[in-house]
């Protein structure tokens, strides 16, 4: 034994002793042929460049790469030095297998790149992305339930997305984080890379600077680079959150909005609906949230764009034709679909006309289409996740009805255009399952005993009298429960929140979550304990799988396990990006 554990001592000293620097692009990355990405090594010692050795499948990195690395003596952050550090922008290679290794006194690293061409010829003209935030299972589960109805233990009709014929579950996991966010997440799938919580388009480094980390190419970019097609992107989220913002984004803070709005007019996609005007605005305009003087509504419209901020706007700005639209319908996020149409709730009243995301989706597609080398449009139903984070489910199912009624203008111009590929998928799940249902009619006042389970739930008493896809009303007598698996304190009302958005925790004055006591006195409330961090204000994400179904030409790509960085390697393939395109 005592041999044993001198052994482990010994063996634990000298791993001790050896520090591993970090390479970026990481260990098993997976790269476009000739997409440009940037190289950097991190050491965590101060060395001279002489001292570095770094080689390719064998060879010196220069004679492989053709290029020479900028060498850092000192890397700082807040005038601490962190280490010396080699860094390469704009690299591209060709297809192939590729080891890295580096070594730097006792600093030793090595990782592999698998960088892949893709097909010859493209066997789709055109791509429509579909992004459910947070779209989960029980998500798309209560939006069938509750738009369609049930009979007998059958659904008494099926989503559009139910009906798309190729399928794979998707793992969301960061680099850095096994649990993840919508940043990080929707890049993997907009470039190919897997990065860390909070980064877009980027691997995320030590310097502080979240503007100067090595870059990926995104899919934005590629098509730029390669293509003469069209790109729009759709989304009631400010255009500047984290999904839109993977489309066309390099930074490490997602909360660069100022930033990204620049770097949206950089690619210039030919069609940019959403909202979030306050980024777009000089600080001196009421309402803007720059810190600098710029006009980006100014600089869009001079770069060609017609403007339209409100649902009329938009239908007119689709007949001017002049191939770029910028559609700015609120100053922040856009309301969810169950205040926009049927509540009035939430901002509607300052922001009255807002264009749903169908309206949006078919003024898109109309516009995009036009291109006859054809294009890649992105819609995101976002409020499916900003509405699961404060338990708001009604309202998040609403918007998943709302998302899936956008997908069926999709499956429509397929009809026509049968050369698109359609994928629909999520960027990450909510803890959220349906448990049962809750039956105003059981006798008493205790909500919680009126939960029905197994054979006391039976089936929800939604109507659908108008036809448009939508239950008549949310708080109907007997309807879906849908339970979280996490979040902060709060109380449980069972009900609907017709008074507008559900806000289960505020801040006390230790700066701590409390379950917001004005739905305490609700007859038949109950309080719920949270288990998250008392920082938390609402539910987090959780780490399942999610779902992507496809259609259309190159969706045989998709199938079993992938990860979210594999599925952009089918939509490249499907557009033949790894090869130069002559048209």
């Amino acid at each position: 034994m005592r041999k044993i554990l001198a052994a482990l001592i010994a063996t634990t000293a000298l791993a001790g002793s050896t520090h591993a620097a970090d390479i970026y692009p990481l260990d098993r990355a997976t790269i476009l042929a000739g997409s440009p990405f940037d190289f950097k090594i991190e050491l965590k010692g101060i060395v001279k460049a002489e001292d570095v050795k770094v080689t390719v499948n064998g060879k010196d990195y220069q004679s492989v790469f053709g290029k020479t690395a900028e060498f850092v003596a000192e890397e700082k952050a807040d005038d601490k030095v962190l280490g010396s550090a080699l860094i390469l922008r704009d690299l591209t290679l060709g297809d192939g297998a590729y080891t890295v290794d580096v070594v730097a006194g006792d600093e030793k690293k090595s990782v592999t790149w698998d960088v892949y061409a893709t097909a010859d010829k493209p066997v789709a003209k055109n791509i429509i992305f579909f992004l459910g935030d947070g779209l989960s299972v029980a998500h798309r589960t209560a939006a069938r339930i509750m738009s369609k109805g049930m009979t007998e233990g059958k659904a008494n009709g099926r989503l559009n997305m139910d009906d798309l014929d190729r399928m794979a579950f998707i793992g969301t996991s960061a680099t850095d984080a096994v649990d993840t966010d919508s940043a990080n997440t929707m890049s993997a799938y907009m470039t190919g890379h897997k990065t860390a919580v909070n980064a877009l388009g980027v691997y995320a480094d030590r310097t502080k600077d979240s503007l100067d980390d090595p870059k990926v190419e995104t899919i934005a970019e590629a098509l730029r680079r390669t293509t003469k097609k069209s790109i729009g992107i759709v989304s009631p989220a400010e255009i500047e959150d984290a999904t839109p913002a993977a489309v066309v984004s390099h930074t490490r803070k997602r909360g660069d909005k100022a930033e990204i709005v620049e770097m949206l007019l950089g690619v210039k996609p030919e069609v940019v609906l959403g909202g979030g005007s306050a980024y777009f605005l000089g600080k001196e305009t009421p309402g803007s949230k720059r810190k600098d003087d710029k006009d980006y509504i100014k600089l869009f419209q001079d770069a060609g764009y017609t403007l339209a901020t409100d649902k009329v706007e938009l239908a007119t700005a689709t007949t001017t034709n002049t191939g770029h639209i910028l559609g700015l319908f609120h100053t922040g996020n856009m309301d969810a679909t169950l205040d926009r149409e049927f509540l009035k709730k939430g901002t509607v009243e300052k922001f009255p006309n807002q264009p749903g995301l169908v309206e949006m989706t078919k003024a898109a597609l109309g516009e995009v289409s036009k291109n006859p080398e054809g294009f890649f449009l992105m819609v995101e139903g976002a409020n499916i996740d900003k509405m699961s984070h404060p338990l708001d489910w009604d309202r998040a199912i609403v918007d998943t009805i709302e998302f899936d009624q956008a997908i069926g203008v999709a499956r429509e111009f397929v009809k026509t255009h049968p050369d698109t590929l359609i994928v629909v998928t999520g960027d990450h799940t909510h803890g959220v399952s349906i448990i049962g249902t809750v039956d105003d009619e059981k006798p008493g006042t205790d909500m919680r005993e009126k939960v029905g389970t197994y054979a006391a739930a039976g089936f929800p008493n939604y109507t659908d009298a108008d036809g448009d896809g939508f239950p008549d009303k949310v708080d109907v007598s007997r309807r879906l429960f849908l339970a979280a698996t996490n979040g902060p304190d709060h109380y449980e009302t069972f009900r609907p929140k017709l008074d507008g958005p559900f806000v289960p925790a505020v801040q006390n004055e230790k700066k701590e979550y409390i379950a917001n006591e004005a739905y305490k006195d609700v007859p038949g409330a109950v309080f719920v304990q949270g288990n998250i961090p008392r920082e938390g204000d609402s539910g987090v994400h959780a780490v399942d799988d999610v779902v992507l179904q496809a259609s259309g030409p190159g969706s045989e790509g998709f199938k079993g396990y992938m990860e979210e960085s594999d599925v952009y390697r089918v939509l490249v393939d499907a557009f033949a990006l790894g090869t130069k395109q002559t048209n």
